[in-house]
């Protein structure tokens, strides 16, 4: 056997280079019935390369490291200098090209949860590249319960994209201002995945959000843009400024996602244990919503 592992703290060794990180997969891809998982798992990557092709990221494209199709989506490595150009305009084009190809198909609806990270990943053109935490922990936040929550809730006739962001990402590109991305359009999260030990800070950005996602806080593309230098109301927009929390309401989740704002449609929870004091939350598991959460009614589900 000719690989060798090497010890960790044994000795100093020169850094991966920084590679940004994009993964996307498929919302209720194991429900499709099995003569359909080909095809949409070919149709995924085609779609994102029309995207890519739309938002001029021609040489992205063409250069991607250590592509892999996973089945239900895709994950790919790329130049950070082509963050923030990922960030925007090529979501929101994402986003655009899935409604499209949704209103006309005849077949299941693509909706797609996506992640973007960066991190040191070793890219050498060898067996192994693109292994390491940062490829894990980009994974991890496609998993988590916060994006599949809010594109669980959203409308699927408006709603074909929800994307999460890493700290990294968010504090370099989007904070940073290199990106066209405002940070009023991002909603701060804790990225949770259930049965894995992660837990990291993250953002939440949705190009169309949909009724209750608009109620949360969510706002549109077209109304973020035009309300980018208005003054912050914190009783009417709690969640969408940077770096600030929500204070209507105190959350305290044992497990699962919090969503904030009035949810009325398409979200439940199953939880362990549940106790309810004054306008503090303690749920043992599950979704845990502030403001008004119906649930009971017809086409309640996730």
């Amino acid at each position: 056997m000719s690989t060798v592992v090497p010890a960790p703290y044994a000795e100093s060794r020169p850094l991966p280079p920084y590679r940004a990180l994009f993964a996307v997969d498929a919302k209720d891809f194991t429900g499709l019935p099995a003569v359909q998982h080909g095809p949409v798992s070919q149709l995924i990557p085609e779609l994102v390369d029309q995207a890519l092709e739309r938002a001029e990221l021609h040489e992205l494209r063409d250069s991607k490291r250590f592509p892999a199709n996973t089945g239900d989506g895709v994950v790919f490595g790329f130049d950070p200098a082509l963050l923030p150009f990922v960030l925007w305009p090529f979501l929101g084009v994402l986003d655009d090209i899935l409604g499209a190809y949704n209103r006309q198909c005849v077949g299941p609806r693509i909706r797609l949860r996506a992640s973007l990270h960066v991190g040191p990943l070793p890219d050498a053109d060898r067996p192994g590249d693109g292994n390491g935490t940062a490829r894990n922990d980009t994974h991890r936040l496609l998993d988590s319960r916060p994006v599949k929550a809010i594109l669980a809730a959203a409308s699927e006739q408006v709603t074909h994209l929800a994307a999460v962001i890493s700290q990294r990402v968010y504090e370099d590109v989007v904070l940073g201002a290199y990106t066209g991305l405002h940070p009023d359009r991002c909603v701060e999260v804790p990225a949770t995945v259930e049965g894995k030990n992660f837990s990291q800070r993250a953002w939440l950005y949705v190009p169309s959000p949909s009724g209750n996602l608009v109620q949360a806080g969510v706002q549109p593309r077209e109304e973020s843009a035009a309300q980018a230098g208005a003054p912050a109301d914190p009783e009417k927009d709690p969640v969408t400024r940077p770096g600030t929390h929500y204070s209507g309401n105190t959350q305290h989740v044992g497990e699962g996602a919090a969503v904030m704002g009035s949810v009325g449609r398409d979200i439940t929870y199953t939880g362990g244990s549940t106790s309810y004091h004054g306008t503090n939350q303690h749920w043992g598991g599950g979704d845990n919503v502030a403001g008004d959460k119906r649930v009971g009614e017809a086409g309640d589900r996730r």
